[in-house]
């Protein structure tokens, strides 16, 4: 299967590494940005939600507009809007988009974030709520007929949409999260499970689990699999890691900052940020290019773990989780424009021809097997046919 790639549609320049230099919404920043993602090769990117922060709707539909094939990843968080309304805004971006556009379900990790939105329920609550928002976009997306719904927290009688995805049978749904409720609520209803970065031994326990949850559910395989890094790239593997220092020196310049907007940088609430910076406590260097220092300096606030090196070796590095069944890679620099120009053009390509040459290689290997049983076939069947007029010769 074809490997997709995928990437960050900031809004500004600002990064850990820097503080931002305009406005919060900067219009030309964000098309120039989701260009660099277009023109080098990678598959979508990701608008990102926070309380405070521009609409990633809005911005989405704009670089939607202007863009003809880049896709999108629209992060949503279920207490802003009633499920309903949210299936037709969706489901209108689609239609804007020329039906490039999937949906990231954000449960929630930070409760002091979700209560500026006036959302105060306990993080399994929030778990509950969005398997039951799920369930509803997809309906809504797909029933030509009024439903209703009646669960704990939505409560509804005959809806309709007179909108529909452009998308059939409606858009894929990502969902992301390590806490047993993430894994039960995610396996069982997303299409893509997002995972950040971790070494190669505790993301193949998760696909593990995320596999079993949703065998568990009834699911016949279990969603797709997307797994984030940072990735900072060197000619030499020497200039590579002076890089990787630097940019650890300027997130730690600015810990005060990270701070202030994510709340304590030690003691994360969400289970995903208290597993990195328990993998980061245990060492710096994991596998090929896996370094956590990144991570452990930015309290492991969301796709925090960076792969350092050269591109092949990087390369190499994500070509080891491919292996472990993954099927999208998220990764974005802390330079956003020119990280992302140098990824696609230097780690894309060869991550992507790889990955084409192992399927060609696969496939010519079943196509080998086939030929193999016919021809075994064939030999038995001649056999067959020889002792058939053996025994009438006999006769």
């Amino acid at each position: 299967m074809p490997i997709e790639f995928l990437g960050i549609a900031a809004t500004n320049d600002g990064s850990e590494t820097r503080a931002r230099s305009g406005a919060s919404f900067d219009k030309e920043y964000t098309l120039r940005l989701a260009r660099a993602h277009e023109d080098t090769g990678w598959d979508r990117v990701l608008f990102a939600y926070h309380s405070g922060s521009p609409d990633p709707a809005t911005a989405a539909a704009y670089v939607a507009s202007k863009l003809d094939k880049l896709q999108i990843l629209l992060a949503h968080r279920p207490n802003v809007s009633y499920p309903t309304y949210a299936a037709k805004v969706i489901a209108t971006l689609d239609q804007i988009s020329d039906g490039r556009l999937t949906v990231h379900i954000i449960t929630g990790g930070s409760s002091a974030d979700q209560a500026a939105e006036g959302d105060f329920l306990t993080k399994d609550e929030r778990y509950e709520r969005t398997g039951e928002y799920i369930r509803i976009l997809k309906q809504a997306w797909t029933s030509k007929e009024a439903f209703s719904f009646h669960a704990t927290h939505y409560r509804f009688d005959d809806f309709v949409s007179d909108v529909w995805p452009v998308q059939q049978p409606r858009p894929d749904i990502s969902f992301g999260g390590s806490s047993p409720a993430a894994y039960a609520i995610g396996a069982a209803e997303s299409d893509i499970y997002a995972l950040w970065g971790e070494p190669l031994a505790s993301t193949a326990e998760q696909i593990r689990t995320i596999t079993d949850a949703a065998l568990a559910a009834g699911r016949p395989s279990r969603p797709r699999l997307q797994v984030a890094f940072r990735p900072i790239l060197g000619a030499t593997e020497a200039l590579a890691w002076e890089k990787a220092e630097r940019i650890l020196g300027r997130i730690e310049e600015r810990s005060g900052v990270l701070g202030a907007a994510a709340g304590d940088l030690k003691n994360p609430e969400n289970a995903g940020s208290q597993r990195l910076l328990s993998i980061a406590e245990q060492g710096d260097r994991y596998d090929r290019a896996l370094w956590t220092k990144v991570a452990a300096a930015s309290g492991g606030r969301g796709n925090s773990n960076a792969l350092v090196g050269t591109p092949e070796t990087v390369a190499a590095a994500l070509l080891d989780y491919v292996d472990l069944g993954v099927d999208i890679i998220s990764a974005r620099g802390y330079d956003y424009v020119d990280d992302t120009i140098d990824f696609g053009r230097y780690v894309i390509p060869i991550v992507r021809e790889e990955v084409a040459r192992r399927d060609a290689a696969a496939a010519s290997a079943s196509g080998s097997a086939s030929d193999d049983a016919d021809s075994a076939r064939a030999d038995a069947g001649s056999d067959s046919d020889s002792r058939e007029e053996d025994s009438r010769a006999a006769a």
